[in-house]
């Protein structure tokens, strides 16, 4: 997949904008966010308040999300296209470095075993 200039510029993505925007493919609010984050993660990965509402001003501005409404004080974000573009392009980015990891390892495990 060949990415165009304006996708490959926000690459690589953070750890936590990563989980941010695959958890916006659904409207979302701050607190759901990070619930389905940490859910998602198994626990594995927690993103804290000032982490969060850091990253979603980023992530505006780059127009990677938008707001999508507020009721009562609380704002839902939701992926723009464009989030959804660099979302895909950052998976696939992660997949080819999984391969080259499995790649690596697994010829030296192979290698390790006849030694």
């Amino acid at each position: 997949m060949k990415e165009d200039k304006e996708t490959v510029r926000h690459l690589p993505l953070s750890e936590a904008s990563y989980c941010i925007l695959l958890a916006l493919a659904e409207p979302l609010h701050g607190y759901g966010i990070m619930q389905k984050v940490e859910a998602g993660s198994a626990g594995a990965v927690r993103i804290g308040p000032g982490t969060l509402y850091g990253a979603l001003t980023t992530l505006q501005k780059e127009k990677l999300i938008a707001l999508f409404d507020e009721v009562e004080r609380r704002k839902r974000y939701a992926l723009t296209e464009k989030g959804r573009i660099v979302l895909a392009a950052e998976l696939a980015r992660l997949r080819l470095l999984t391969r080259l990891g499995d790649t690596v390892l697994g010829t030296r495990a192979a290698q390790g075993k006849t030694k």
